[in-house]
């Protein structure tokens, strides 16, 4: 209730003056589960021509943005609607941007407060970032370590926790867990209406030479996103610093460096995830807040890897720009 509150304000604060001057009131209640989220949508949608705010004669500073990436999107999570999208519902490989749904689905599935120890099966040559067998970890910390730095070990690790019902005995199969867990990530992903996504394992890598470990799209990105702010939001915080030391219950202190190399120069970044792979391309998926309560996800897929960074920037001052037209025209940006 407290976030859908939090999201209402700015909502009112830019409709109200406009609505009255046309001499209608329009609410927009943005509801924290994706079906009420989806409602509110096709209700703006289908709104009345006669009642819809015109925004045509806003310039746009989207219109000649020169982007690396196939496809991204401009999410306003207040008003859950794009304010600029391109392909954004296009099916591509997601990479690491894979990991946020992994870290929904653990946090959900392993009650906090829970201790992890990694089991040594979680730890392969893709995914060095210094976790060692048998250390143990709290679920928050692994989750934030492992956004931050992309572990594949790390989201091995809560996959193999989360399918093994929060134990990390090997008693049972460490592939049948992988499974049980994939196939929970699968199952979010169509509660969530992302009907684009899915995944064929945990962490995002190439499953082959011509099969990535998960696919969707721009939108249901910008969407899981939203979700994972409101269900995470302390993990995903913990992906807006540049570098930070983690220390496991241990009692071995991780350095952990940021794969965003973008953190300080997107202003009042929130969190975000970045994804590279051969078939993916450069991958980057950000919230930042545009103002008072105004998260903005942004997301782009298939870019270079060099690229996504300097895409993202270019969307997050596009969007800045932008709303400050619409506050000085006192248009509702949708």
């Amino acid at each position: 209730m407290l976030r859908i509150l939090k999201y209402i304000i700015p909502a009112i604060q830019y409709a109200v003056p406009i609505a009255l001057s046309a001499g209608i009131v329009t609410l927009l209640i943005v509801a924290a589960r994706a079906d009420e989220r989806r409602e509110a949508e096709l209700a703006l949608k289908n709104m009345p021509q006669e009642s819809a705010i015109a925004t045509t004669t806003v310039p746009s500073p989207f219109s000649d943005l020169a982007l690396d990436a196939r496809a991204a999107i401009v999410w306003d999570i207040a008003l859950s609607r794009p304010l600029y999208s391109r392909n954004a519902d296009a099916q591509l490989p997601l990479a690491s941007l894979t990991k946020l749904m992994t870290a929904l689905v653990a946090h959900e599935r392993l009650s906090p407060p829970v201790t992890l120890t990694i089991a040594p099966s979680a730890l392969s040559p893709e995914g060095d970032n210094g976790l060692q067998a048998g250390e143990e970890w709290r679920l928050r910390d692994l989750i934030g370590f492992t956004l931050v730095v992309s572990s594949n070990d790390g989201a091995r690790a809560l996959a193999a926790a989360a399918g093994f019902g929060g134990k990390t005995s090997e008693i049972a199969s460490f592939s049948e867990a992988l499974e049980t867990f994939v196939a929970a990530m699968n199952e979010r992903a169509g509660e969530l209406g992302l009907t684009q996504t899915y995944f064929l394992n945990e962490s995002g890598l190439d499953a082959s030479e011509a099969v990535s470990g998960g696919y969707g799209s721009a939108h249901d990105v910008a969407w899981l996103l939203d979700e994972a702010l409101g269900e995470i939001p302390d993990e995903l915080e913990m992906t807006r610093t540049e570098a930070l030391a983690v220390r496991s219950l241990s009692g071995v202190v991780h350095d952990a460096e940021n794969t965003n190399e973008a953190t300080n120069r997107i202003p009042a970044l929130i969190g975000g995830k970045t994804g590279y792979t051969d078939l993916a391309g450069g991958n980057l998926a950000i919230v930042f807040d545009a103002g008072l309560a105004r998260p903005i996800a942004i997301v782009v897929l298939g870019s270079t890897q060099a690229g996504r960074f300097s895409d993202v920037e270019r969307l997050v001052w596009a969007t800045l720009e932008y709303l400050a037209i619409c506050s000085k025209e006192k248009v509702l940006c949708i």
